[in-house]
């Protein structure tokens, strides 16, 4: 096959699922031919330079495939002899380089990694046999870089000639969490009419901007900046067929469209609160080249201002929306704020926000006259447009009030309903015993699959992992019922109720960090006050199925040196040095809850160098102890790979040798309390020779936890 300037080939541009139209229509302005839209793309025709001005221009594609050939493949042999038949002598060098992409779908190959094999011996051997040496591979940048995709044992060979996805543009190299692919950015401004509004000299505002992909994306646009003046590296550079003259014409016709087209760009601002999202967003506009045409600046929403404009201009901005369920709570203040900050100083203007959770629009207090479907790679997104008028404003209370008796109605009332029997089952029990901290309430209905805790005035909400086999739109959807229901059947204000996704834990990682808030907030039990935080791990810092365990402690501790092992944030060793212990050992590997211990002491008024804080690996600090002890408290993690520690512990695993350990440092008449979280754990009593051992779980299992008693196992150990 060699290529004219006049010869018509048929081409496919692939694009994000969701930018097909959008593409279809920017090939149709570049005059593609027999435009239509398929599976995962657009199929059109055009000559090479058709092809060229594609990857060139195409804001919305991620690449530009050239078919070579099409065959039956069912078996792997039939596709080498498919591939093998193809005159690639006329499109790579035996010298070169290539890299093969292979996808199957219903055929006898769905291997990835062997089909690209295949294809790639096909080609290497057939330049063999015609000149005696062979291409090598190369991934990266390869001269040729081959697409072939199987579907029900047919097979198509395709040319890559952009070679890399035309998302990458070429100036973004800071970047920030989640940020927008370049060409869903340059969709959701088509979308949102930017081009329009650019062209009347509206402004663009993004107030949540991050690295700046809108805005950038923004200004290519509005300049008339091809989308890939910047890239220097195109799959076709070194392609046999290659027409170098053309593609330089080409190159020179875009660079003066866009020095034209530079002096065209109306005002474009993006804020963000993050210093860092900023500064990256500065270095992606100045590769860009755009860098003098947007302002970008280190603000919080509630301080951002439109440039000035006698022109309606386009607010849009992809704020954050949950893609873990445990935002939430975070989320509906922020959608509220947005909502708010647009009528109130965007009135008359169009405005978008892109999101992953349409229910959070809903918070802005402003009615979307038209919405978009896309995909943010997998996961299904909404593009919201509203005009920001007085006859788009929702009353938000009034909308709330309407989301709440929505979320009754569906289901929403039986949780409601198990709530209040359940504080009315506990409610005796809490006066009489002065319980401020409980578990109200813990997967009773399975449709709710949550657990409820109560912390004073606090409400902290955590959601079991629903199965692979739930809906995660339908988990969602109860999820956001239930935070509904909660605040309004409990009297807690939103701000006040606080929302965590719990995992399968492996390893340590119930251990690691969740955010990075850092607020701690006061609370009471029994005679102590612990500081507790709801945000930043998956536990809070008291464990209030330990209540009982800790209320015993107390009780033992009077006069006893007490050792408090695995010891987390001191919660047990507050309540031994208040119940009147000689001397308290706290012993942690982790600073941070050694730290949080530490406040915890001293928040009790418990000081003194007779209580002392350790950071050591326990098991370690154990086997180099002499001291002794008459009270100890063993509550090691299930499991954990610290990598502070010499090596990995296994509660079930490694029990015996821990309790030994920790037993040889009693004091005759001591006692030493083992508990564990781990559900299937067996104490292996028989083993644990020369020791009393008394199961007293049932007894250290509290009132509201009776539901779930296998929440935790204790046991007395004395030395016989």
């Amino acid at each position: 096959m060699q290529s004219s300037a006049q010869e018509s080939f048929k081409l496919f541009a692939t694009a994000p699922k969701g930018l097909e139209p959008l593409l279809a229509e920017e090939l149709r302005n570049l005059d593609a031919a027999a435009v239509q839209i398929g599976r995962g793309g657009v199929a059109f025709q055009g000559t090479l330079a058709t092809a060229y001005r594609a990857c060139l221009w195409s804001r919305t594609a991620n690449r530009i495939l050239l078919p070579l050939a099409g065959f039956s493949a069912i078996d792997p042999d039939a596709l080498y002899q498919g591939v093998y038949a193809i005159y690639w002598e006329q499109h790579l060098s035996p010298d070169g380089t290539l890299a093969v992409d292979f996808n199957g779908a219903g055929s006898q190959i769905t291997n990835t990694q062997f089909g690209a094999q295949k294809v790639k011996d096909a080609i290497v051997d057939r330049l063999r046999e015609r000149f005696g040496r062979r291409p090598s591979v190369e991934r990266e940048r390869p001269d040729l870089r081959i697409n072939c995709y199987l579907h029900n044992d047919q097979a198509t060979v395709y040319l890559d000639l952009s070679g890399d996805s035309l998302h990458r543009r070429g100036y973004r190299e800071e970047t920030v969490i989640a940020p927008l692919k370049e060409n869903l950015a340059a969709a959701l401004l088509l979308k949102a009419g930017w081009p329009a509004i650019a062209a009347t000299g509206g402004p663009l505002l993004d107030p949540l901007c991050g690295s700046g992909t809108l805005p950038i994306e923004a200004a290519l646009l509005a300049a008339d900046s091809a989308p890939g003046l910047l890239r220097q590296y195109w799959g076709f550079l070194n392609w046999l067929q290659h027409d170098s003259v053309l593609w330089t014409a080409l190159l020179e016709e875009a660079r003066q469209r866009r020095e034209q087209g530079l002096r065209k760009v109306p005002p474009i601002v993006g804020y963000d609160r993050d210093p860092r999202a900023i500064r990256a967003a500065l270095a992606n506009a100045g590769r860009a080249g755009v860098q003098s045409l947007i302002q970008f600046e280190c603000r919080e929403l509630n301080k951002v201002l439109p440039p000035r404009s006698e022109v309606p201009g386009l607010a849009i901005t992809n704020p954050p929306y949950g893609e873990r369920l445990g935002d939430i709570q975070e989320l509906e203040p922020l959608y509220a704020q947005l909502g708010d900050w647009l009528k109130t100083h965007c009135q008359g203007w169009t405005a978008a926000v892109f999101t992953g959770n349409p229910d959070m629009g809903k918070r802005m207090g402003l009615r979307a006259h038209k919405i978009n479907a896309f995909y943010n790679g997998a996961l299904p997104c909404k593009l919201l447009n509203f005009a920001v008028e007085p006859p788009y404003f929702v009353d938000r209370e009034a909308a709330e009030d309407r989301a709440l008796q929505a979320a009754l109605a569906d289901g929403g009332e039986m949780l409601a309903n198990r709530l209040r029997k359940n504080r009315h089952h506990l409610e005796r029990w809490v006066r009489r015993e002065g319980i401020q901290c409980y578990r109200l309430y813990d997967a009773d209905i399975p449709e709710y699959a949550l657990a409820i805790d109560l912390y004073g005035p606090w409400v902290h909400v955590q959601e079991y992992e629903a199965p692979a086999e739930v809906d995660p739109d339908k988990a969602r959807q109860r999820l956001e019922q239930a935070m509904r229901v909660i605040p309004a059947l409990l009297g807690v204000p939103k701000e006040r109720v606080f929302l965590k996704v719990r995992r399968r834990q492996r390893g340590a990682n119930q251990y690691q960090k969740q955010d990075s808030s850092g607020r701690c907030y006061e609370v009471q039990e029994g005679p102590g006050r612990f500081l507790v935080n709801f945000s930043d791990y998956l536990d809070t810092g008291l464990f209030l199925d330990h209540r009982p365990t800790r209320r015993l402690l107390g009780e033992l501790a009077q006069g006893r040196r007490f050792l408090n092992l695995f010891a987390y944030t001191g919660t047990a060793t507050v309540y031994a040095a208040l119940g009147g212990a000689k001397s308290t050992t706290t012993v942690d590997l982790s600073p941070t809850y050694l730290d949080w211990a530490r406040r915890n002491l001293e928040l009790n008024g418990i000081r003194g160098r007779q209580h002392e804080l350790i950071r050591a690996d326990c098991l370690r600090w154990l086997e180099q102890c002499r001291e002794r002890f008459d009270l100890i408290f063993l509550d090691p993690p299930t499991f954990s790979n610290s990598k502070r520690m010499e090596e990995t512990f296994d509660v079930q695993r490694d029990h015996l040798e821990l309790i030994r350990q920790a037993a040889r440092r009693l004091e005759q008449g001591g006692v030493l309390i083992f508990s564990t979280n781990h559900r299937r754990f067996k104490l292996d009593r028989e083993a644990l020779t020369g020791l009393k051992v008394e199961d007293i779980s049932q007894r250290t299992i509290p009132k509201d936890f009776e539901r779930n008693p296998k929440i935790h196992q204790c046991w007395r150990i004395e030395r016989a």
